[in-house]
């Protein structure tokens, strides 16, 4: 019996499948939406709907139709006769009626199944949601499953497409989210042909609207050209269900379903006649193409050949395709990984440019893609007549002929002499196996240091050497013994094969360490913007990130209240004095593309501008020039750059969002704070007035009528309604010194026992018929303190208590010294304070609802807390054990206090 092994590269990640769990466990709890999609109105979308409805009603599915637009087609009509139907909702809207779907009634009838037509309707004025599509939203929330119709025109992403097929704009659309967030689409499809004889016979509108509908909208060419976008629209979102199969099933095969095409752009003669013939291609099979660089850690190329790979992938970007530069030690690995990932068929490579030789040696790109490829098709080119006189000019992955260095090629020379000379002075002593060591040594120091060539030279020199000087007969190349013809040959391999593997290895640590740099750079970038909220911080973090990553000059620039760009941070430099660079910086925020240096946009500018796009637009430009002045930005900068350009434009979307947001609420804040104010303040104003008026009014129409007695109460009550009048306005005036911190404190030592004196003297008349007692400290000091203001803190918690407690129950005002500070209580025995709300009768225009309405505005008690702080004290209130509340201030005691002498002593 045989036992099957599985390898650790086939055994499923715990991780994953875990995931996989939780997604299928998420996708199957939620609500399920179907879209039932087509080219135009007319092809059946409704009709569908309802039948495959009418099939769920069969199997017991409580469905419902929500709204359902038959347009009086008969067959439409009696499909819905078997279908329940939610009653519309009738809204008012200027001088008509609008029957309209019934969200809450949806809501409150819950059934399984829901029929909406027509997701892209507008809903009427008076609606919970401005679209249709948002009713769904709120549905599926709700767990309730969705059928709807949609036509292409409908889609946001395609809106511009249609408007230039048809000439129409269509006003209605759906964001494509919406679309993505369908579980399943199913396309409903008519042949225009078909299509325009329903028209005719009247099953799509009345005779006259069709008659019109074929001469504009319904042409068959704009028919033709709907029904390809409505194909081409569902079969990506089935090219997007597939790959998300793939991935969750841990598929790396590439399924060749799509007929996605990739080529490979690595010699730069080259590089342009496989884009165009790609393109063909492409443009034949009518399929999507892609265009990718693989870029080697430690293999460096003349400045030229890196500035013409550039230009090359911005000409494929201007033909169409989608561009990628990729990084890794193997080309071939990084093609054939990229591929499987993009689900792609077809590779398009270029025939190899190197000798036969060195492809024996060092290896093939079109051998290893043919041998690793699987199931993709490779295609090899050659290129056009035009370059390839050009060809040998920049072989890949080395630099031209005529241009290699000759120090790596020395160096490897001198490391086999210094080995030779090591083990000539060990000849005697070692063995000649390990004697051998040292040269093997030799070798992997020049792989890892100098590369690949370098290495091969080392290696064959080595044995040469070891032949030479090592081997009798010495000084010589013959060989006594056939058996060190072996001892060559293995060594040789040996050190190929080490210098193979340390080359690797060097690169491998080269392409890591480029990819932990790069990530490294994204995390700080990320760290730092995080917890900015200024923008001027924010921009200044970013250019600091930018400069620690590129060898340039950067600047970010940000566009003014009126949309003009200006110098938000960074380098002025980078702009010129003549304005161009300003001018390719505007070009660039009003388009939203990337433009200037190694662009094919406005390339003579000397610095490359990039769009910092938002969510909402582009909120801002960076621009970056090369410290060098013929200097150029790579490929991997340039991808670099916009993943930073994206980083920052999120941040600056976000503190501008966050500034909107803090304006908002002031502005709110304000708006309530003024609205509580006039709330408050209008009845406490009208009330004094109205009694002044009246008095007054009934003085001046006195002819003799009134005693005097009836005269002096009129007169007491306008000056008892003026006092708390000027009360109310001098509280209103002190809360507005508080807040503006225009208030100031004048300390000088008092006597608090004088203080609470003057208080109550002013209190006399309100405190008439109720007990006050005072128990003050006989030894209590002069305290240092605002009389006037602490004498107005005591005054409004006495009439505080006053307000708020029965006739004829007593007041106490009592004062203790303790940690270096004043303690001052006014207590009462009314009904207290509701709990929990000890903290809030000192925020500003709260009152504590009583009965019979105790007037105030709720500012005297901020008003004490104010001017108590501004003491350095503090305040609070409590209730008694026994009944009643207690409000407690302290004022510090800073300082000794003067010495007051008494009456008859000497001093």
């Amino acid at each position: 019996m045989g036992v099957q092994t599985v390898s650790e590269e086939s055994r499923p990640d715990p991780e994953k499948l875990l995931e996989r769990l939780r997604q299928e466990e998420e996708q199957a709890r939620r609500a399920k939406l179907k879209i039932f999609f087509g080219a135009s109105a007319g092809v059946g979308k409704t009709y569908a709907m309802l039948v495959e409805a009418r099939e769920r009603i069969a199997t017991g599915t409580d469905v419902v139709a929500g709204v359902v637009e038959t347009h009086g087609r008969a067959e439409t009509g009696s499909l819905l006769a078997g279908v329940p139907v939610l009653p519309l909702r009738d809204i008012s809207y200027r001088d008509s009626v609008l029957r309209e779907f019934d969200l809450d009634g949806a809501l409150q009838r819950r059934p399984e199944l829901i029929l909406i037509d027509e997701l892209a309707h507008t809903n009427a004025p008076g609606s919970r949601h401005a679209k249709r599509w948002q009713d769904v939203e709120e549905l599926l929330a709700a767990g309730i499953n969705v059928y709807t119709t949609l036509n292409v025109q409908h889609v946001e992403s395609l809106n511009d497409v249609v408007a230039q097929i048809t000439g129409v704009w269509v006003r209605e659309t759906v964001p494509d989210s919406a679309l993505d967030r369908a579980d399943e689409i199913e396309l409903v499809d008519l042949p225009p042909d078909d299509l325009l004889q329903r028209l005719r016979e009247g099953k799509v509108y009345v005779p006259g609207q069709a008659q019109r509908a074929m001469e504009g909208f319904f042409r068959k060419g704009n028919l033709i050209a709907l029904r390809e976008l409505a194909l081409r629209r569902t079969a990506e979102r089935v090219d997007a269900q597939m790959e998300s199969y793939r991935r969750r099933e841990g598929i790396d095969r590439s399924w060749p379903v799509g007929g996605r095409i990739l080529v490979c752009v690595g010699d730069p003669a080259m590089a342009p006649a496989l884009v165009r013939a790609t393109r063909r291609m492409a443009a034949g099979l009518k399929t999507e193409w892609i265009v990718a660089h693989v870029e080697v850690p430690g293999r460096t190329r003349p400045s030229h050949e890196r500035d013409h790979l550039g230009d090359v992938l911005a000409f494929a970007e201007e033909l169409g395709a989608e561009t990628a530069v990729l990084t890794g030690p193997r080309v071939s690995d990084e093609i054939l990984n990229f591929a499987r990932e993009r689900n792609v068929a077809r590779i398009v490579v270029g025939k190899p440019t190197r000798r036969r030789w060195e492809r024996f040696a060092f290896g093939s790109l079109v051998g290893s893609l043919l041998q690793d490829s699987g199931p993709i098709d490779l295609y090899v080119m050659e290129a056009g007549a035009s370059d390839a006189g050009d060809r040998r000019a920049g072989r890949a992955g080395e630099p031209p002929r005529g241009r290699t260095r000759a120090a790596p090629i020395i160096q490897a020379v001198a490391v086999v002499a210094v080995c030779t000379a090591v083990a000539w002075l060990l000849r005697g002593r070692l063995e000649r196996a390990n004697l051998i060591m040292i040269y093997l040594v030799g070798v992997m120091a020049v792989a890892v240091r100098y590369g690949r060539l370098p290495s091969a030279l080392c290696s064959v020199l080595s044995v040469a050497a070891f032949d030479y000087f090592m081997v009798p007969p010495f000084m010589s190349f013959a060989v006594s013994d056939t058996q060190y013809l072996l001892t060559f040959t293995v060594m040789l391999v040996a050190a190929l094969l080490i210098s193979g593997m340390a080359v690797s290895l060097r690169q491998q640590t080269g392409a890591a360490r480029q990819r932990e740099r790069r990530a490294g750079a994204l995390y700080r970038l990320s760290r730092d913007l995080s917890g900015i909220r200024g923008t001027r911080e924010l921009l200044t973090a970013a250019l600091h990130n930018l400069s620690d990553v590129l060898e340039s000059r950067t600047a970010i620039l940000m566009p003014d209240a009126s949309g003009a760009l200006y110098l938000g941070a960074g380098d002025p430099d980078v702009l010129d004095s003549a304005g161009h660079e300003m001018g390719v910086a505007r070009w660039v925020r009003e388009n939203a593309q990337p433009a200037g240096l190694g662009t094919a946009t406005l390339p003579a500018a000397r610095s490359l501008h990039l769009p910092l796009a938002g969510s909402r637009g582009v909120v801002g430009v960076l621009s970056v020039r090369p410290a060098a002045m013929d200097g150029r930005i790579s490929p991997e900068h340039t991808r670099l750059l916009e993943t930073f350009g994206n980083q920052i434009a999120l941040a600056l979307e976000r503190v501008q969002l966050a500034d909107q947001a803090e304006a908002a609420r002031v502005e709110l804040e304000s708006d309530r704070l003024r609205s509580t104010l006039l709330s408050s303040v209008s009845h406490d104003l009208r009330t004094p007035l109205a009694s002044i008026t009246g008095a007054t009014s009934s003085l001046l129409q006195d002819h003799g009528g009134l005693d005097e007695g009836a005269r002096r109460e009129l007169i007491e009550t306008v000056a008892e309604e003026a006092q708390r009048l000027n009360r109310l306005v001098g509280n209103l005036l002190d809360m507005t010194r508080l807040e503006s911190g225009a208030l100031r404190i004048t300390r000088e030592w008092h006597s608090l026992e004088e203080v609470v004196g003057v208080a109550l003297h002013r209190l006399e008349t309100r405190l008439a018929g109720r007990p006050v007692r005072v128990d003050l400290p006989r030894q209590l000091p002069l305290l240092p303190m605002d009389d006037v203001l602490v004498e107005q803190v005591l005054f409004n918690l006495v009439e505080n208590a006053v307000k708020y407690t029965p006739e004829g129950t007593p007041i106490e005002i009592c004062a203790v010294l303790a940690d270096g500070e004043a303690g001052v209580e006014v207590r009462d025995r009314g009904p207290g304070l509701p709990p929990g709300e000890e903290d809030r009768v000192f925020e500003k225009f709260y009152r504590v609802a009583r009965a019979g309405g105790v007037g105030g505005v709720g500012l005297g008690l901020p008003i004490c807390r104010g001017i108590i702080e501004a003491h350095g004290g503090r305040i609070q209130a409590s209730n008694r054990p026994e009944g009643g509340a207690v409000f407690r201030f302290t004022l510090p005691i800073g300082g000794e206090p003067p010495r007051v002498e008494a009456e008859g002593e000497t001093p």
